[in-house]
């Protein structure tokens, strides 16, 4: 069935809208039934009883709640036929505003059912998540401006097209915005608003200040097209507030206001000037600081007379940062008239301030002359008396010689000589007036001044009564009062009377009128008498108001209404004030009763007064009177008469009736209206003509009303349908819609298959014609298909709601038949097609058999198992899932599942990664292609134990004694232990006073606590605890420290004594080797028995020696010291006996021993010398020979004797003697000087790898002469230059690093720590965890199945190499095109689908796939099949075509020029080879004392395999030393062989240069520290000096070459190791030397691709000890003229590989023999023992590997491989391979 629209206009007032079917109104819902948001009703999937029922819509009013219901209309359910779409719902345009949701509808039908695409203009729609596509059209959410534009809806299926174009209108909410936002002025500035409107482009605009309309005027302008900007001049206070902009369009409008705040920018005087007295000639400045805003205008004045600029008067002025405006007055010769009161005015636009002071000039006092004054009565005046000159005694004031003041409004200012007065009087003020200055006791001066008095008009008050239009007006203006002439005139409104209003105004003296002969509207508005004189100018308004009586402009009148449509009584009317109008009511056409009319949402009073009936009922018939009012005059009013006409309606008629096929038929409708009422009948969209057969239409009225009846004789099929019943009058006409149905028997139903299971089949089925009666049911029958169908198995009365069912309980891999018959009310149908299908396979009903469980490892378990039984297989086994949990406190009891391909009957799997001495609980299961079979019985097994990973906690230690601490930890949790507990170990060490470490302690125990004892006293001890279990010691704590507690010290260590002098003794002491605590002082105890007396000499703590006076001469004294700490006194140190002597022979106080110091410090080895006479002192190193020491720049002797050696380095270390010596004696003393240094690099191998972790281990190098404080580990991946380093303790001699990466190289390095500083940098390993790169199984087949546009790709095929897949990436394409479809994912699924690909099509296809461990790729082709299904043969038909012979061409000349390249290699290849053997046959001539190698006996070989040799072994590399003379190049993989022959003696040397190289092999890293080799200094550490740029990825033999030069002869080939020292015979006159100069240069590099990751340490190093190797092997002679190149470094798998040249069963092998796993770098060295020179012995450089590759051995005995050895007489011969 299709979807088809049922619509309705619905206007936005409408709150919902609801359809309903059936007579009793049954609200539809539903998923197949929609209603859109414009009212239409979409019924999805139609079914034939949706043809059943009458549909209304039914809408309600959003704001009235008014419901109103459409007429019914009937459902056509027709058949589905074949047909091209056409579109059912559409839209023209659509207006929206933005951030709103909008649908555009587009739905159409046809069959099939069609689809839809959408483009906006003309552009297909891209997928956004506001758009969406649904069942009705297309839905935006939160439109947006850009949305606006055409939109195509396209609708097609396989018959035809349609579409639909509609436009969207977005428009944006209107919204108004003043700027600027904040306006901050002052009074009287300017003010801009501006108002920008968005959403619209044609509006009215308004402005608001405070709630009132702004127009414009003198001071305030609106510009703009569309009066956006708002200019306001000369802001006054009152000008502030919220300022609006309203913005209206249509039925919109927006608003925005700001906020106008006006500063009070008066002026005010900051600071200013003050009264002062100067003398005449004295310069004056005048200062006045103002603020104001805008900024204001200075002015001076003197006297209220402006200053006059001239030489002597200068004004200036300047603004300062804050705004200020400062003005200056500067007076350069100041004169007596210069005095007065200076005033200092600031004006701006806002106001007006002013500052006045006096300034006084010495000199006469006189008074300036003064100007009459002309004063307004009822106001106040001043009258200033202006005195210059200073001093004067006082000012006075007389009128009519009466001194003043003589009334309360006279106030005189004797200070300033001010007179003011108050409320002036004409009478009484006017006159003159004298002021009176005393200027001497007897002196004074005066001048008079006088003043007039004028006096303002007064208006007598009046107003304006109330008047009506054609009235007349009489307004009297009086001037009651004030000085004449005076000047009366009038304004209207603020303006002048324009002549045209016919006011006549008539003036006489003091009085005016205003006369108006006839009132009418345009005389309304304000009038105002403006009265003036020279005094003043007075005014008084009024208000006119003219009143007009109400009256029509439009009177009703009778009119009709048509019944449910809209009415309009027309009423209006005008007057002043506006009128009021109101409707009344009196229904029906009897005498009129009116009555107010209740206004609804139905019934609405217009703006105009007329009255609107929306919807007209037959009760709103009836007289209507408009009566309008406004209390002037009398009311008016007028009545009309509404009739109201009713069109024709269908009032009865049956929605739905059934009739029996060959059955009469008979359907009646019944209409109601105004008469004539014409009933016809149509079926469908034909008129039904009465003459018609089998059809007969009867009509009869019967009251009011009109019943037609249609008769039908006899029922046909084809009678189904709709049949409508019209009815039609004058006024309008309606219809009632009638669904006949004949009904029948359904035909069969169409069935095909859904799915098929192993155990069930879905069927679906399409139901043809039901016979107009609903199906009630369904018979399904299904057999085997070896059955008959009397046996069938049957499945009756299937609801006839269903459309689809599932046949259960079958067997898998079973053939059965199936068919069905519909059944009605009427009867059954025949029998439908039939089906034979076969079940699909099932999973396995057996789970795997023989599981067994094996842990192998702490994190590992070996699972083994054989597949289930054969029966119970269900298909072939192809994997199995392996479920695995953990049974802990905290484990998680959900099953973790791996999934595995099957290899055969047997399998095994390991699990890794799990937790360690855990149990674990398994469970197997086998699948095949249909899924999963049960679980085996789970098994349980527990992993093997491994040491604890958390060290125990809080570890506490408290010293109990000077002797034993006290230890407490508490216990690890049982997650940490990683096994059964056997104890605790606590590691504990002393650190010493000098820096040094004790000895490295452990005590083991079983308990949470431990007591040391035995300890030293008063000393700091490291301790750290670990627990351990039987697979060995688990992780260390942080180390705590904590001292034993205090004792008495032990005796000094050594005592000297020696006379210095008759009475004196010096005694010095060393301290005691038992501290015990801190020594607070020393006592020192001086005796003689006779008599005996014992005095006591107290020394700090840090002094060793002390001066005993004032002694006895030639008496023996007793001295012995002793050593006092917080606990008490020591023990005394040994008695020595002293005698004062006055020839005191020299005696030494310091004492012999051993000193010890950091290198590269500063070192005092003191000697203390007495005697008398003062001693001299020497000092000599080695004292066997007595040679003095050196005296230079860094060594020196002080005066005290003591010896100076600064920046001491490590060959400073020796024994070095001081001897002091005088007239009567000698002593001397040997110090013992011990130089730390940093410690030797420790030796780092790799004892453990695993999946996630590496266990390294190493054996401490020299510790330098300080003991290791410990070690720093750096480590870092293969990829990559960022480095991670961790600390670990002296104590330590292996460490784990976890959670790596799996399957990754890494790399290592190790630094020593003691006193002085870190060591050399270890020599860096690489490392690899367990794991592999991905791998594809040759065993699984990739294509799981192929059609015409899909593929399914087997994926189950890839092994994750023990690493997890992290990215899996899939390309493919057609053959002959160039762009890869792509597809990504994280993670590995078991299948893949390759959708939508072109059938009978060659494709490519690629994949990627990567762990950690790296990546690997499988490439493949595949054709997808024809159209009927047949396999798809490639035909090279593309060639015919120019792209594919331009293909061709370009593939073909790759390929010759390939080919080309290699023909020219291998001939370049083989003149070379020719070039070399000439060479050798040259040379061949001459070589008569050796053999061929193909010549050579057992026993020559054996001799040769004794030829004298040495190895030399430096870390990272192995040294071979080979001779080169004339050869250009020598092959790097070649065996060169080498004899004391080719070095024989000096007298048979040739004349030419002979070069010996070493190559050296650096281990190549992809990343790490890039160090540049070229710059090596000893000592630097390699991670500190890096270059810019980053090495390649591969792995090259060599990453740099280096040569090192001597000049040495050419001798035996020796190969050396620095650390064995071999005894070789020295030529004759040979002399050992201290040391030789060695010049290292960089050579050309071997290998571009790679950069050096050699560090400059292990660089330097390998060239010191090489000179240091051969200086002991005592070559110098012999090799003077050597050249060495370093070449190969050796990496081995396993401990049992001796990568040595040449090694063999009479080898001396010195090979480290520290174990070796795979992913080890190992580096080895065999030096052999020397053999007899004249034999001959083969050298074979290996090749650098990584570790799991094979070291391919060279084929010396084939042909073309063979190395030939040829006699010289120039000794200096070499082999060389072919």
């Amino acid at each position: 069935m299709t979807s088809i629209p049922m619509q309705r206009v619905i206007r936005n007032t409408v709150k919902t809208c609801r359809y309903f079917k059936h007579c009793n109104f049954l609200c539809l819902s539903g998923a197949r039934f929609l209603i859109t948001s414009t009212g239409a009703l979409y019924i999805l999937d139609v079914q034939n009883e949706d043809g059943l029922y009458n549909y209304r819509c039914i809408t309600r009013h959003r704001y009235t709640g008014e419901t109103r219901q459409s007429n019914s209309a009937r459902l056509f359910v027709s058949d589905p036929a074949n047909s091209a779409p056409s579109v059912l719902d559409g839209f023209d345009h659509r207006k929206a505003m933005a951030g709103q949701q909008v649908e555009l509808p587009c739905k159409a039908s046809g069959h099939p059912a069609p689809k839809y695409r959408w483009l906006k203009d003309n552009v297909p729609w891209e997928p956004d998540s506001r758009f969406r596509q649904t069942v009705t059209g297309l839905l935006i959410e939160n439109t947006r401006p850009s949305d606006t534009g055409n939109y195509v809806c396209e609708v097609w299926n396989n018959y035809g097209t349609a579409e639909m174009i509609g436009r969207l209108y977005v428009k944006q909410p209107l919204k108004a915005t003043i700027s600027p936002r904040k306006v901050k002025s002052s009074v009287g500035s300017q003010v801009s608003l501006s108002c920008s409107v968005t959403g619209t482009e044609d509006q009215e605009l308004s402005w608001y200040r405070n709630g009132e309309i702004i127009n414009p005027g003198n001071n305030v302008r609106i510009t703009g097209v569309n009066r956006e900007n708002l200019i306001m001049d000369g802001m006054a206070k009152s000008d502030g507030g919220a300022y609006q902009c309203f913005v209206r369009k249509d039925k919109m409008s927006a608003q925005d206001y700001v906020q106008v705040v006006l500063e009070d920018g008066t002026p005010k005087i900051i600071s200013a000037f003050s009264e002062k007295v100067v003398s005449p000639g004295e310069p004056v400045s005048l200062m006045c600081n103002v603020k104001g805003t805008p900024l204001p205008t200075i002015t001076w004045t003197l006297d209220e007379d402006p200053i006059v600029k001239d030489g002597s008067h200068r004004i200036s002025q300047i603004i300062t940062s804050e705004g200020n405006v400062v003005s200056y007055l500067n007076i350069s010769n100041t004169q007596v008239r210069d005095g007065g009161v200076y005033r200092c005015t600031a004006n701006n636009s806002a106001g007006v301030v002013l500052y006045q002071a006096r300034i006084n000039v010495r000199g006469p006092a006189s008074i300036r002359p003064m100007k009459n004054i002309t004063a307004i009565a009822g106001r106040d005046t001043y009258i200033h008396c202006r005195v210059i000159g200073y001093p004067y005694y006082s000012i006075k004031w007389y009128k009519n010689s009466n001194l003043l003041p003589f009334n309360h409004r006279q106030v005189a200012f004797e200070n300033n000589g001010t007179l003011k007065l108050s409320d002036v009087q004409k009478e009484v003020d006017e006159g003159e007036y004298t002021c009176n200055v005393l200027v001497q006791p007897q002196l004074s001066t005066s001048q008079s001044v006088h003043v007039t008095v004028k006096v303002p008009p007064f208006i007598q008050p009046f107003e304006f009564p109330r008047f009506s239009i054609g009235q007349r007006v009489f307004i009297p203006c009086v001037v009651v009062s004030g000085d004449l002439p005076i000047t009366i005139t009038w304004q209207k409104d603020g303006r002048p009377i324009p002549a045209s209003l016919g006011v006549t105004i008539d003036n006489i003296d003091f009085t005016s009128s205003l006369r108006i002969s006839n009132l009418s509207l345009m005389h309304n508005g304000n009038y105002t008498c403006i009265a003036r004189n020279d005094a003043a100018a007075v005014e008084h308004q009024s208000q006119l108001i003219v009143r007009v009586p109400p009256r029509f402009v439009v009177q009703p009148s009778d009119q009709d209404g048509i019944y449910g449509k809209a009415v309009i009584l027309n009423c209006s009317a005008e007057g002043y004030p506006v009128p009021t109008i109101v409707w009344k009511y009196s229904k029906g056409a009897g005498v009129p009763q009116f009555q107010p009319i209740a206004l609804n949402g139905r019934i609405q009073l217009l703006t105009n007064g007329s009255l609107l009936i929306k919807h007209v009922l037959e009760e709103d018939s009836g007289y209507y009177l408009c009566k309008v009012s406004n209390d002037v005059g009398a009311d008016v009013s007028k009545s009309m008469y509404l009739t109201v006409k009713i069109p024709a309606m269908i009032t009865s008629y049956p929605n739905t009736t059934l009739a029996t096929q060959g059955q009469k038929k008979e359907m009646s409708c019944t209409a109601h209206g105004e008469k004539p009422i014409i009933v016809r009948w149509e079926k469908e969209d034909r008129i039904i003509n009465p003459e018609m057969s089998r059809y007969l239409v009867s009509t009869k009225e019967v009251g009011d009303e009109v019943i037609s009846t249609l008769q039908i004789l006899p029922t046909v099929r084809e009678d189904s349908g709709f049949f409508s019943c019209h009815a039609i009058n004058s006024y309008g006409e309606d219809r009632g819609i009638i669904q006949l149905t004949v009904q029948e028997p359904p035909d069969p139903p169409e069935i095909e298959i859904r799915e098929v299971r192993a155990r069930s089949i879905a069927l679906r089925w399409t139901m043809g014609f039901d016979g107009n009666s609903p199906i009630t049911g369904y018979d399904i029958e299904c057999k085997n298909k070896s059955d008959s169908w009397d046996s069938v198995q049957r499945t009756k009365d299937v609801s006839p709601q269903l459309n689809q069912a599932t046949i259960i309980d079958l067997h898998p891999s079973s053939t059965y038949n199936i068919r069905m018959y519909a059944k009605n009310r009427i009867g059954k149908s025949e029998a439908s097609n039939e089906l034979t299908i076969t079940t699909d396979e099932a999973a396995p009903d057996g789970p795997p058999q023989d599981v067994q469980l094996e842990p192998i490892s702490s994190q590992s378990i070996r699972v083994t198992w054989k597949a289930p039984k054969k029966h119970l297989q269900n298909g072939i086994i192809r994997g199995y899932q392996i479920g695995y949990r953990e049974y802990s406190a905290g484990g998680n009891f959900q099953f973790n599942i791996i999934s595995i391909d099957t290899t055969g009957d047997s399998e095994v799997y390991t699990l890794n990664n799990l937790k360690k001495f855990t149990q674990y609980g398994m469970v197997v299961q086998a699948c095949n292609r249909a899924g999963i079979g049960p679980s085996s019985q789970e098994i349980i097994t527990t992993t093997l134990e491994d040491v604890p990973s958390c060290p125990p906690g809080n570890v506490q230690a408290t010293a109990t004694s000077p002797e034993t601490i006290s230890i407490s930890w508490s216990t690890l949790a049982k997650e940490a232990l990683n096994g059964i507990l056997q104890g605790f170990r606590v590691i504990y060490w002393a650190n010493l006073l000098d820096g040094e470490l004790g000895e490295i302690k452990n005590v083991t125990t079983t308990q949470p606590s431990l007591e040391l004892d035995g300890l030293e006293k008063y000393t700091n001890y490291s301790i750290q605890v670990l627990a351990f279990t039987r697979a060995g010691d688990g992780v260390r704590s942080e180390q705590i420290f904590t001292r034993t507690k205090e004792d008495v010290p032990g005796p000094p260590a050594g005592v000297k004594a020696a006379a210095a002098s008759a009475s004196t003794v010096f005694v010095s002491w060393l301290p005691p080797l038992k501290l015990n605590g801190i020594i607070r002082k020393y006592t020192v105890f001086c005796s003689h028995p006779y008599p005996t007396v014992i005095s006591e000499f107290e020394a700090s703590p840090d002094s060793f020696s002390y001066r005993i006076p004032n002694l006895s001469r030639n008496r023996q004294y007793s001295i012995w010291v002793v050593a006092v700490t917080a606990a008490g006194r020591g023990n005394s140190s040994e008695i020595i006996t002293v005698e004062p002597l006055a020839k005191a022979p020299a005696r030494i106080l310091t004492f012999s021993g051993t000193v010890t110091t950091p290198w590269m410090k500063d070192i005092v080895l003191p000697c203390k010398a007495v005697g008398d006479p003062a001693p001299t002192v020497k000092w000599m190193k080695d004292s066997d020979t007595a040679v003095l020491v050196m005296i230079d720049g860094r060594r020196s002797i002080f005066s005290n004797g003591s010896f100076v050696i600064r920046t001491v380095k490590a060959e400073d270390s020796g024994y070095y003697s001081c001897v002091a010596s005088n007239n009567w004696g000698s002593d001397e003393i040997i110090l013992n000087l011990q130089v730390q240094v940093p410690p030797d690099q420790p030796r780092l191998t790799v004892s453990k790898t695993t999946s996630s972790s590496i266990t390294l281990s190493w054996i401490p190098g020299d510790n330098g002469g300080s003991s290791i404080r410990g070690y720093i580990l750096q480590y870092s991946e293969d990829n990559s230059e960022q480095w991670g380093s961790f600390p670990i303790s002296p104590s330590e001699r292996s460490y784990r690093l976890e959670t790596l990466k799996c399957g990754t190289w890494y790399k290592f390095t190790l630094t020593a720590q003691n006193g002085v500083g870190p060591g050399r940098i270890s020599e860096i390993i690489e490392a690899k965890t367990l794991g592999k790169e991905p791998q594809f199984s040759k065993e699984q087949e990739l294509f799981a199945s192929i059609n015409t546009t899909r593929v399914r790709l087997n994926l189950i095929g890839w092994n994750d190499g023990g690493c997890p897949i992290t990215s899996f990436t899939l390309e493919y394409r057609p053959f002959g095109t160039t762009v890869w479809t792509t597809a990504q994912r994280t993670s590995l699924s078991k299948s893949y689908i390759l959708y939508d690909l072109q059938e009978a099509t060659w494709y490519e296809l690629q994949m990627r796939v990567c762990n950690s461990a790296g990546c690997a790729e499988k490439q493949a082709k595949f054709a997808t099949l024809n159209y009927d299904g047949s396999k798809y043969t490639f035909e090279f038909t593309w060639l015919a075509t120019n792209e594919g012979l331009k293909m061709l061409v370009t593939i073909s000349c790759i390929l010759v020029g390939v080919l080309l390249l290699f023909v020219m290699l291998l001939i370049v290849r083989r003149r070379r080879r020719e070039q070399r053997l000439k060479r050798l046959r040259g040379k061949r001539r001459t070589m008569a004392l050796i053999p061929t190698y193909n010549t050579r006996t057992s026993d020559t070989l054996n001799k040769q395999q004794q030829t004298l040799r040495m190895h030399i072994d430096i870390p990272r590399a192995q040294l071979l030393i080979e001779e080169r003379d004339t050869m250009e190049t020598i092959d790097d993989r070649s065996t060169v062989l080498l004899t004391d022959a080719d070095f024989g003696e000096t007298s048979k040397q040739k004349s030419l240069t002979v070069t010996h190289t070493v190559h050296y092999q650096s281990v190549s890293q992809a990343t790490g520290p890039l160090v540049d080799v070229s710059d090596a200094r000893p000592g630097t550490n390699p991670t500190t000096r890096r270059s810019a740029k980053n090495g390649p990825t591969a792995r090259n033999r060599y990453a740099s070459q280096w040569t090192l030069n001597r000049p040495h002869p050419t001798i035996s080939a020796h190969t050396l190791t620095t650390d064995w020292r071999l005894p070789t015979p020295r030529p004759t006159g040979s002399v050992d030397k201290e040391s030789d100069s060695y010049s290292v240069s960089p050579s050309q590099d071997t290998d571009r691709a790679r950069s050096s990751m050699v560090s400059t340490e292990s660089a330097s190093s390998t060239y010191e000890e090489l000179a240091r190797a051969y200086e002991h092997a005592k070559m110098e002679e012999q090799l003077r003229h050597a050249k060495f190149t370093i070449t190969e470094c050796f990496i081995s798998d396993t401990s049992s590989e001796q990568l040595t040249a040449g090694t063999n069963d009479y080898t001396d092998s010195l090979t480290s023999s520290t174990p070796s796993e795979s992913g080890i770098c190992r580096f080895t060295a065999s030096p052999p023992k020397p053999q007899d020179g004249g034999r001959v012995m083969n050298m074979a450089v290996p090749k650098a590997h990584r570790p799991g590759k094979k070291i391919e051995e060279r084929e010396y005995h084939k042909e073309e491989r063979r190395c030939s050895v040829y006699p010289v007489t120039t000794n200096s011969d070499s082999c060389l391979s072919s």
